[in-house]
């Protein structure tokens, strides 16, 4: 078992190593082998496939110039997720001006309705998601989806904590309005 590691390490250093030489082969491979992971994290910002493709392509750009500065010894797929996310970010800042909301009026909205997810595929609600604001979205996705705090949220996205925190209260809301029609649709 220990062989096995050892040869894997040594694998992905090589690997590293061959795309800092800027290698044809071994950004192809370093490509397909994470294009999966680094897609779904694309997908979950970007309002269609489209958005996610441009921001998938940016990414690998930055992963290729930086290459260098990945350390060895830590997670390459962590840290090629870091520049994912921190390329949707960028992304979205691009895209889109950002709003402050009014939280005490989210904290009074509230549903009654059961849990509809249950019922629904990855894809349908990957695709409500993706229907959210490009403000709701990014923060719901930084805060469920990669675990950021509201006080990073706010810095990483220029907005306030507040702000922060409501629109994650409202894009938990659409996105259960979202589910639950679709729910109701995939039950006729």
């Amino acid at each position: 078992m220990m062989d096995f590691t050892l040869q894997l390490e040594r694998e992905e250093r090589d690997l590293i190593q061959a795309c800092i030489n800027k290698e044809r082969w071994a950004q192809k491979a370093l490509y397909e082998s994470y294009y999966g992971l680094l897609m779904g994290i694309c997908l979950r910002y970007a309002n269609h496939k489209e958005d996610a493709l441009d921001i998938l392509h940016e990414g690998y750009i930055k992963i290729f110039r930086h290459i260098g500065k990945y350390k060895p010894g830590t997670s390459l797929s962590a840290w090629m997720r870091r520049i994912m996310v921190n390329t949707a970010i960028d992304y979205y800042r691009k895209e889109t001006r950002r709003r402050t909301e009014d939280i005490s009026h989210a904290y009074n909205l509230s549903s009654p309705e059961p849990n509809a997810i249950s019922q629904l595929t990855v894809e349908e609600v990957m695709k409500c998601i993706q229907q959210l604001s490009p403000a709701y979205r990014s923060v719901f996705n930084l805060y469920v989806i990669e675990g950021y705090p509201h006080k990073e949220i706010a810095e990483i996205l220029g907005i306030t904590e507040s702000t922060s925190r409501s629109n994650l209260v409202k894009a938990r809301i659409k996105l259960r309005e979202l589910l639950n029609v679709l729910s109701i649709q995939s039950v006729r």
